[in-house]
């Protein structure tokens, strides 16, 4: 039987909150199910405030809005990432200041933030990839420095932590992702969770398209009207509906990722110390919410190799990034710096198949194929 790279996960609660949205006769945004979930992630985690997005990638964009990015504003990003984190800040004008990824783990390298950092400098936005913290202090403590915003790109990082605070609750706004390669998903979706009181009356303002909607129907205006830039952010409740019923087995969901990343740790160790390939080291100041379990091959044709090795055996591994500095987009506003562990991730690193219905026996078949092809090579 052949194994996905993916497979979204029911818990049996979806289609029921479905049909309870659909017969409270509200299924637009902002509606009950929508509520629950802010509140859940609110009360859960201890987010000031939360709005449900239809993608993370509209989450960065409000982001942007809320920050008032205007053109020849700088944003520190790191290169090794999704095109959205970059093109939420590029379509308000600002120019994209790339940082290298550290030597052994793809999050952004913070030593080398401090000497990119200019007077047109708006905002740092660190990337949690595979839900393991950057170094939060160390960024927080550069904004505080020089006057700038965080922004968390949290969408990997749904209930993991930096020095047990939530990931995505440090930065002054956090973005999550609730894509069906998520852990907990909903197809589409997404949430900003906002951290800076400053920003919490605009946040509501451009996700309810601009307006003051939302304080209408609380009844703290007696009518709503155009107040400011926006659009529409909301999710359907039906996405809400579907959500929800992940939240409420968040618990068993994640015990059961954490089962399956362990035995590919346990079962690849010992290949990784005979330097075949590298695996995830967890940061101390960091914990492991199981996104993903990933190796980093010792070159581009042995990651080939492995990729094609699997595929003949059933099972569905792929790489992941292209360096954003790499693409197409991006080489007419290069800047001539070398981001060399950026293209190490790009050309060998690789993705094993992960979703809740993966058995042991099945992640142990995935390392024992691993094996096979390194000790034959």
């Amino acid at each position: 039987m052949k194994k996905p790279f993916n497979k979204p996960y029911f818990t049996g609660k979806e289609t029921d909150y479905i049909r309870q949205a659909v017969e409270s006769g509200h299924i637009s945004g902002n509606g009950m199910f929508t509520k629950k979930c802010q509140s859940f992630f609110e009360k859960h985690w201890g987010f000031k405030k939360c709005l449900l997005t239809t993608s993370c990638t509209d989450a960065l964009e409000m982001s942007s809005l809320l920050l008032d990015i205007k053109p020849g504003d700088e944003v520190i990003m790191p290169s090794y990432t999704f095109v959205s984190t970059a093109l939420a800040f590029v379509r308000q004008g600002a120019k994209i200041v790339f940082v290298d990824s550290q030597g052994d783990h793809p999050n952004l390298d913070d030593v080398l933030i401090e000497k990119l950092i200019t007077p047109k400098t708006k905002a740092i936005v660190p990337v949690h990839y595979a839900g393991m913290a950057c170094d939060m202090d160390k960024i927080m403590a550069l904004a505080e420095k020089y006057n700038l915003f965080v922004v968390e790109d949290a969408a990997q990082a749904i209930n993991s932590y930096y020095k047990g605070k939530p990931l995505g609750s440090i930065g002054h706004l956090g973005c999550f992702s609730f894509h069906e390669t998520k852990n907990i998903q909903s197809g589409e979706g997404g949430m900003l969770a906002i951290n800076d009181e400053h920003f919490m009356k605009r946040a509501e303002i451009i996700w309810e398209k601009g307006t003051n909607r939302a304080e209408f129907f609380r009844g703290e205006v007696n009518k709503y009207g155009w107040v400011d830039i926006g659009s529409s952010f909301l999710p359907s409740d039906i996405i809400a509906a579907f959500l929800y019923a992940q939240l409420e087995n968040l618990d068993d969901i994640q015990k059961k990722r954490k089962e399956i990343w362990n035995t590919y740790f346990e079962g690849l160790q010992a290949l990784a110390k005979k330097g075949f390939f590298q695996i995830p080291q967890i940061p101390k100041h960091a914990t492991n919410n199981a996104h993903m379990f990933y190796l980093v091959c010792n070159s581009p044709e042995d990651r080939t190799g492995l990729i094609k090795h699997l595929r003949e055996n059933g099972v569905h591994a792929v790489f992941h990034y292209l360096s954003l500095q790499q693409s197409d987009y991006y080489r007419k506003n290069k800047d001539n710096r070398e981001l060399p562990n950026c293209n190490r991730f790009t050309d060998c690193l690789v993705r094993l198949p992960m979703y809740y219905e993966l058995s042991p026996e099945e992640t142990t078949m995935i390392t024992t194929l691993i094996g096979e092809f390194f000790m034959k090579s």
